[in-house]
């Protein structure tokens, strides 16, 4: 069982580089962003849309998710999100969502 966990964590050059190149894409993609937004001039139209931002990725997650899940998807997600308005707690919505995913599975839907 050891050489076989050994050999699962054996890091090779070549994944070491890969993720060495992760790490800097991602750093100098955040670090560029902030760089990026002290040149930027917040006005009003700006504001706005860096306020509609995370709605937007949201919904960018959340509707593939709905169509590639279904109807147990589709009822899970609006059950978290009206839990989510009602308790305005995401770990409640979280099970809401995920409890009547189950559900919907389980009957069959």
């Amino acid at each position: 069982m050891s050489e076989r966990f050994a050999e699962w964590f054996t890091i090779t050059p070549l994944s070491f580089a890969a993720i060495c190149a992760m790490l800097a894409a991602t750093y100098f993609c955040r670090a560029g962003g902030f760089w990026l937004m002290q040149h930027v001039p917040l006005t009003a139209r700006v504001r706005r849309g860096l306020a509609a931002l995370p709605g937007s990725i949201v919904m960018a997650t959340v509707v593939p998710l709905a169509l590639r899940g279904g109807w147990p998807a589709a009822i899970g997600i609006t059950c978290a999100f009206l839990t989510m308005l009602k308790t305005r707690n995401e770990l409640i919505a979280l099970l809401a969502g995920l409890a009547t995913v189950a559900a919907a599975r389980a009957t069959g839907l």
